[in-house]
């Protein structure tokens, strides 16, 4: 069973920022802390740093528990450190239905797997699904994880 890696958290962080205020993301979701969904973020809502550590190690864990589950293959630290990134920012139905997924259970090479992620850069604005510059250069960045080991 694989954790994720304190460079692994620590990129977590930056990529979804701390936001101590509930806010929308630009689908419209209320968001909180690190990136975190569901009933503590509503409209009003503060939390703390520490709770919001909380959350983020919460939710982490529970991508990870997915990333654990639906890859099948060894894999390197730096590689499920990316993988549970995408699952944090897209949920385990996302990874679960991936060609990702596949391709790295096929076991091909990882810059193949890699080129994949740019196919999750999109988020329903408006009633349209759009490409969001942010999501394009998230996904970006996890492939430079995924295949160089290079936490930027």
């Amino acid at each position: 069973m694989m954790k994720l890696s304190e460079p692994g958290l620590t990129f977590l962080k930056m990529r979804e920022g701390l936001r101590l205020r509930a806010y929308q993301d630009v689908a419209g979701i209320w968001t909180i802390g690190y990136g975190h969904t569901g009933p503590d973020a509503r409209e009003g809502n503060v939390i703390s740093e520490f709770h919001a550590e909380v959350l983020l190690r919460e939710d982490a864990q529970i991508s990870a528990d997915c990333v654990n589950e639906l890859i099948k293959v060894p894999m390197k630290q730096h590689v499920f450190d990316a993988l549970v990134s995408f699952t944090y920012n897209l949920g385990c139905g996302a990874l679960k239905r991936s060609t990702l997924r596949k391709l790295i259970n096929d076991e091909v090479p990882m810059e193949v797997a890699a080129a994949s992620l740019q196919r999750w850069n999109k988020a329903r604005v408006n009633g349209t699904l759009q490409p969001v510059e942010g999501l394009t250069r998230r996904r970006r960045l996890e492939a430079q994880v995924m295949t160089r080991g290079v936490y930027a």
